[in-house]
């Protein structure tokens, strides 16, 4: 009898097949922390904007000379968001006294979690559930893959 020590091909491609999955697994994590920090960075990055909107109008009765290149350019901030869109701010057409924060370029799902979530001290926006979120899509979130938006509502 011959005593052979190695691996045998079926013990290589079980290795294989369990490194495979591993790998996929790991993936996904990846990009669950990279959507999360993105979502971080623009929850950060708007109440940066209403923070220095408040801030720049604080003088003012209301936001009727509010535009989008004047307010970047006074905070010193980009305009684009993580998504490959834009931020918008403008006075709200229905009352001087709001101001509108726009988020562009979204997908679908993140269109849907921004919809969603609640927004420190914006003007709420009743959802169908009855929960108040305080933004809302013009598209209603249903428009293709980069090319919906949000508005979130700040002011009295």
């Amino acid at each position: 009898m011959k005593c052979e020590s190695g691996r045998s091909m079926i013990e290589m491609l079980g290795v294989l097949a369990i490194m495979g999955v591993l790998t996929v697994g790991a993936i996904e994590m990846i990009q669950m922390a990279m959507n999360t920090q993105k979502r971080n960075t623009v929850n950060e990055e708007v109440l940066q904007i209403v923070t220095q909107v408040r801030n720049l109008h604080s003088e003012y009765d209301d936001f009727s000379n509010l535009n989008t290149a004047t307010i970047f350019s006074a905070i010193g901030m980009s305009e684009k968001n993580p998504y490959g869109g834009n931020y918008e701010v403008a006075v709200d057409s229905a009352n001087p006294r709001q101001f509108v924060v726009s988020i562009t370029g979204l997908s679908k799902n993140e269109c849907e979690t921004f919809v969603t979530k609640g927004w420190q001290d914006s003007v709420g926006h009743r959802l169908s559930d009855g929960k108040s979120s305080g933004a809302m899509s013009p598209e209603n979130c249903s428009a293709s893959n980069g090319r919906n938006s949000v508005q979130i509502i700040y002011g009295e």
